[in-house]
């Protein structure tokens, strides 16, 4: 048996950041395999998370990938055990990755389907691969529980890693399709555009307008002209297209896309945990 030489043992605790000891009898069991001992470490590890499965996981960050030129988005929802996880560099780029080959790669109709998938960001490897590294070594459970793909032009913008957005459009750039995303993260629209929203849910404000213009005392003759007007303030609370830009109340969002070339087809936001919201 060739000898475990403490470097040996250092380079291998260097390249997984697993312990020591750990390192060391797998080396001892491989014959001083560097390679083989990494995959003799790598399926105990997967064993020992198995063991786990049944965790709560609410803590995480949902992963965005969104192109206007590539007329392509993909969004998805990665969760773990503890919030430093959720910020730990690897976790965010395996929650990056798993974005971008979603939406770059084949698509997938399940987490199983993408975990399979090659990891682009990591030559040779494969996102389940890559998830059981850091998963040995974070000691944490990690669970994929959402994707979406749209295929058609989109932007894309995610907040503190909690809210994330996918706007499918038509026209304009990726800037401007970021701002409208970045728009829908913060003030949180119930749908794209008028015709969207529900017709019931409408029927029901214009009556309440109406009964309120009528205990005002308005004239039954001026009393849907007035209707009108006040459903504009609730078109703005509600639909995106007719709510102030975020980032400039001087216009509508539907006229920054216009300006921009851009029609807003429909969108999607998620909160980090909660069922999903689409338009």
């Amino acid at each position: 048996m060739p000898e475990i030489t403490a470097a040996l043992v250092k380079q291998l605790r260097d390249e997984t950041q697993l312990p020591m000891m750990d390192c060391k009898k797998a080396l001892a069991e491989s014959d001083g395999d560097v390679e083989a001992a990494k995959e003799a470490l790598r399926k105990a590890g997967k064993k020992l998370m198995d063991g786990r499965k049944d965790r709560t996981t609410e803590e995480g960050r949902i992963g965005v990938y969104a192109s206007v030129d590539g007329k392509v988005g993909a969004m998805i929802e990665l969760m773990c055990e503890s919030a430093p996880v959720a910020s730990n560099d690897e976790f965010v780029a395996l929650a990056n990755d798993l974005a971008q080959q979603l939406a770059t790669g084949p698509g997938a109709k399940s987490a199983d389907e993408l975990w399979s998938q090659a990891a682009p960001s990591q030559s040779g490897k494969t996102l389940e691969a890559w998830r059981d590294e850091i998963q040995n070594k974070i000691r944490e459970v990690f669970n994929l529980t959402r994707l979406e793909r749209i295929d058609a032009p989109c932007g894309g913008f995610v907040h503190m890693a909690k809210i994330g957005v996918l706007v499918e459009v038509e026209g304009g750039n990726d800037e401007l399709a970021k701002d409208v995303a970045l728009h829908v993260a913060a003030m949180n629209p119930q749908a794209a555009n008028k015709d969207d929203l529900d017709p019931a849910l409408v029927e029901k404000e214009r009556q309440l307008q109406k009964e309120r213009a009528l205990a005002e005392g308005k004239p039954e003759a001026i009393v849907e002209k007035m209707i009108d007007g006040r459903m504009k303030n609730f078109y703005a609370d509600h639909v995106l297209t007719e709510q102030p830009f975020v980032r400039d109340e001087a216009q509508t969002v539907g006229k920054l896309a216009k300006g921009g070339g851009m029609a807003i087809k429909r969108f999607l936001r998620w909160t980090l945990g909660e069922t999903a919201a689409a338009e």
